[in-house]
């Protein structure tokens, strides 16, 4: 059962402060997945919160691996996390690396090589669909991992085997590592593709949890046809000189950035 709300600020200081104890990168990415697994953890997924690891879970794939302390900031939320996991972030002895880890209760794959996660979930949501189980798979990709080519044939297979039992959320925040997505190469319109691929599409505002949230659950209404929620972000969303800054994906908190962040959170 859910019983969690999450204050997207809360979790924000939370990425914050595990970005700076473990002196780790990829900022920008988690603040623009906030909302996402805030309204996933509140609204989409079926979980114990007393136990990440209860066999009727659903099922949550962050295919954008290097995002991970979104996730881990919903964790200490959820007590998953705990204060020396917090605050040895990266350190000799961590559990918590810097992408997605499947011993990590919670994250159910190792993903962050990039183009993977998808394949993964497809593979699990066609494994519980001929196990007859009402547990759903949650993926979570990047706009800029759409470039892969597994993703398409994924996404092939899983409307061939019309896996009802998968939704795919894009943050669709238009950077990646390289620059702007558009520019690598460009993936637009997402939502008529996925369309086209034989997904239920919709998109969404991908900072409103209202919204997100609102998209999961018509996402849930029928069983014959996965489904693609298209949540569009902003790459370092909450923190204004980190906001469509692509710098942030590889640059590194100080003692006055830091502070500067926090007080905007406060």
């Amino acid at each position: 059962m859910r019983t969690a709300v999450f204050d997207p600020r809360v979790l924000r200081r939370h990425i914050l402060h595990m970005a700076y104890h473990g002196r780790s990168a990829h900022l920008g990415c988690a603040l623009s997945l906030v909302e996402i697994c805030a309204a996933l953890f509140s609204e989409g997924m079926q979980y114990d919160r007393s136990d990440p690891l209860a066999p009727e879970r659903d099922l949550l794939v962050l295919s954008k691996g290097h995002g991970v302390l979104a996730l881990y900031a919903c964790f200490r939320e959820l007590g998953w996390v705990s204060d020396e996991d917090f605050s040895n972030y990266l350190g000799n002895g961590t559990r918590l690396r810097g992408a997605s880890e499947a011993d990590v209760p919670g994250c159910e794959v190792t993903s962050g090589s990039l183009g993977h996660g998808l394949p993964v979930a497809v593979g699990m949501a066609f494994g519980l669909l001929l196990g007859q189980t009402k547990r759903r798979v949650w993926c979570v990709v990047g706009d800029g991992e759409m470039n892969e080519g597994a993703m398409w044939e994924a996404m092939l297979f899983a409307a061939h085997r019309r896996l009802g039992n998968l939704t795919v959320i894009v943050d669709a925040n238009g950077f990646q590592a390289m620059g702007q997505t558009e520019e690598v190469l460009g993936m637009e319109p997402l939502a008529s593709k996925f369309t086209a691929f034989g997904f239920e599409t919709v998109e969404c505002d991908g900072h409103d949890v209202s919204a997100i949230a609102s998209a999961l659950r018509s996402e849930q209404e029928t069983q014959s046809a996965p489904r693609a929620v298209i949540a569009r972000t902003v790459k370092g969303h909450g923190v204004s000189f980190m906001a469509s800054d692509n710098r942030w994906h590889y640059t590194r908190l100080n003692d006055d950035t830091l502070a500067a962040a926090l007080e905007e959170l406060r």
